[in-house]
């Protein structure tokens, strides 16, 4: 066994669920993350932290960069949103507009941390760490944890970011991965002590999933055709989500799937989507697919579609994934990063190597052609999700270690 798996639950050494006396079983957690646009770590943190209010937790969020559309759901929820200084006064999001807001940031957040007196901290994505984890520490924060939610390709761009990330490895008392890639990456190759490497899998609340509208309304909504063979992707139009990969393989089997058939795209424009459109013309299939932009809720979107698509070139682990299989899809999956760990090869999904576009047409094309196989797959992915990757487990891991490092 390599040595990043051994630490496989909440924390080293804790029963996830496990009973702490009451004296320090809540107190005041401040997490911190980057901005609160849509996206995978921002909807994961929208579902949990509402649920560790209701245990008792006192939390907070601040928003190193900007705060964003999904505010407004977390407040609605109980959970206060804090922005950071001068976010209305240099609005933007541009490189200059965030080297000029990021010292005022940074010391607002570290008035925060002084008068707030968090127990815990809790830092999401690499902004937010790299900021606000030495100014935990020099405030005085016992309890520091960290959360990667993506593989480290990201480093290799940023050789100084990568020392400061090592560096700050051990001054953390948990640095948090929510995939087995992920660990492996943190503990072989940044130095992240074994003993504070924890895993904790993302979770799905499955109650929406109870009342999906039916196929054939679901499609009449969106106006597609109750016979089309339907794909669905949620993710931001970002280059390495793989969408050009996608429009290439689709193109490469448009004249052998079913007729009539729809790409259902729902993702942010990230500055990917003209070029996506154009692709789409030059290769026929323009009519096929549709760019719908941000969708906060693709419930409707999930339960039209006959397979879920996430053809990413790196990934962490995909929420995307999760609510595929929540709504009873079979999925089509790269090999990349926590992917295959929620996909089961040839059981729930299929799984492709990435950037290659003719093993995703192939995949897609196998699911296209047996509708009875595409089921079957469907309802494993719904079983899986409902034994191992359920929000109430999720929850219950954060629970148990923040109670855990506060008893220590």
């Amino acid at each position: 066994m390599r040595k990043s798996q051994k630490t496989q639950g909440p924390a080293a050494g804790v029963k996830p669920g496990a009973d702490l006396p009451s004296s320090r079983s809540r107190g005041k957690i401040l997490y911190v993350i980057g901005s609160f646009m849509l996206g995978g770590t921002e909807r994961h943190l929208c579902q949990i932290l509402p649920r560790l209010r209701d245990r008792g937790w006192d939390v907070s969020l601040y928003c190193v960069r900007q705060r964003g559309s999904l505010t407004p759901r977390l407040e609605e929820a109980g959970v206060k949103v804090i922005g950071p200084p001068l976010e209305k006064a240099l609005p933007g999001n541009g490189s200059l507009m965030r080297t000029l807001r990021l010292p005022a940031s940074a010391l607002k957040l570290a008035i925060l941390l002084l008068r707030r007196r968090p127990n815990i901290v809790h830092f999401f994505l690499p902004e937010a760490y790299l900021v606000g984890a030495p100014l935990a520490f020099l405030t005085g924060t016992k309890v520091r944890i960290a959360s990667r939610r993506n593989l480290n390709r990201y480093q290799a761009k940023r050789p100084l970011v990568a020392k400061l990330e090592h560096a700050l490895h051990p001054h953390m008392q948990a640095v948090l991965g929510n995939s087995r890639a992920i660990m492996r990456e943190l503990v072989d190759e940044e130095g992240c002590p074994t003993d504070r490497a924890v895993l904790i899998y993302n979770g799905i609340d499955l109650a929406p999933y109870a009342a999906l509208p039916d196929k054939a309304s679901a499609r009449a909504a969106l106006g597609l055709e109750a016979n089309a063979f339907v794909a669905v992707i949620l993710a931001n139009l970002i280059p390495y989500k793989g969408h050009h990969d996608l429009i290439e393989a689709l193109a490469k089997i448009q004249d052998r799937l079913p007729s009539p058939w729809r790409l259902l795209c729902a993702g942010r424009d990230e500055g990917s989507a003209a070029e996506l459109q154009a692709l789409a013309r030059d290769r026929n299939i323009a009519d096929n697919v549709r760019l719908l932009g941000e969708c906060a809720d693709p419930l409707g979107l999930l339960a039209a579609s006959d397979v879920g698509i996430l053809c990413s070139h790196e990934e962490g682990f995909s929420n995307a994934i999760l609510e595929y299989m929540a709504a009873g899809l079979p999925v089509v999956a790269t090999d990349v990063g926590g992917n295959p760990e929620a996909v089961i090869d040839g059981e729930t999904g299929l799984i492709v190597p990435p950037r290659n576009p003719d093993a995703l047409g192939d995949a897609l094309l196998k699911i296209a052609s047996d509708p009875a196989r595409a089921v079957s797959m469907g309802a494993a992915g719904r079983a899986r999700v409902e034994s191992t990757f359920r929000l109430e487990a999720c929850v219950q891991h954060y629970d148990a270690l923040y109670r855990a490092l506060l008893a220590k």
